[in-house]
């Protein structure tokens, strides 16, 4: 195969990479996880790509977030992450939904038409919303547990949410899982004790924020690439069934 992917192809088959091709991925939440996800499934041949976010480029995430440069400030994060995409890969299709998702906006989405779902946005009630919606209609997912306040990325680990440990998100994630009956996620979640910050940011102080979580370049993107390692393997193996949440 004489293609952008040959090298992936060498190592999938190039059957794998068809299916790649012909999925369909939605990415909830494209900032410091979300971002890497998006741009690995772009490089890896994912053939259709859903990207939801509310949010605009801001200065503080240019220590993370991979869409995030002075050229980009001030715009929404959707619109660069498909353009990046896109530029990537112009043979994809990218749709682009400025939505803060949330339970009230759930019915936005056919979740039927995705054969998978990546979960990197930072609400409980987002999360837990994904999960029944994926969960209804029977579609995989993958979800980002806690990446900030961390600092080791090789602290990372992919697991069911049951066998979690040390996340505190992921603590509270299956409490509220068990309320619903939920009983089996797919989720990247790190073992590191969180790390304490040791300074608010002057403009989070002076809007009132207390809980705004410390970040480095070298751990949401690493989260980021992992998750979408999981999605690209089993999406290029057809066993992405495995990842429904039960």
């Amino acid at each position: 195969m004489n293609s952008q992917f040959a090298r992936t192809a060498l190592l999938l088959g190039d059957e794998a990479i068809e299916r790649l091709r012909s999925a369909r991925v939605a990415v909830f939440g494209v900032g410091g996880v979300g971002g890497y996800a998006v741009e690995a499934l772009a490089r890896s041949g994912v053939g259709t790509l859903d990207l939801i976010d509310n949010d605009t480029v801001s200065l503080t995430n240019l220590n993370r977030q991979i869409i995030a440069l002075h050229s980009t400030l001030g715009m929404q994060k959707v619109d660069v992450a498909a353009a990046r995409a896109l530029d990537i890969n112009p043979d994809m299709t990218v749709n682009r939904h400025c939505c803060f998702y949330l339970p009230e906006t759930a019915q936005q989405f056919d979740f039927s038409e995705y054969d998978f779902v990546i979960d990197a946005i930072d609400t409980v009630k987002g999360k837990l919303e994904l999960v029944m919606q994926c969960k209804a209609a029977g579609v995989p997912l993958i979800a980002s547990m806690g990446a900030g306040n961390k600092l080791d990325p090789t602290a990372f680990r992919t697991a069911d949410i049951f066998s979690t440990k040390v996340c505190p998100l992921a603590r509270v994630m299956r409490c509220e899982l068990k309320k619903r009956g939920v009983r089996r996620l797919r989720v990247v979640y790190s073992e590191e004790v969180p790390v304490q910050p040791q300074t608010l940011p002057q403009e989070d102080a002076a809007a009132g924020k207390h809980s705004v979580p410390g970040s480095a370049a070298f751990v949401p993107s690493v989260a980021g690439l992992i998750i979408a390692g999981e999605v690209i393997k089993e999406l290029s193996a057809g066993t992405a069934a495995r990842c429904i949440p039960k």
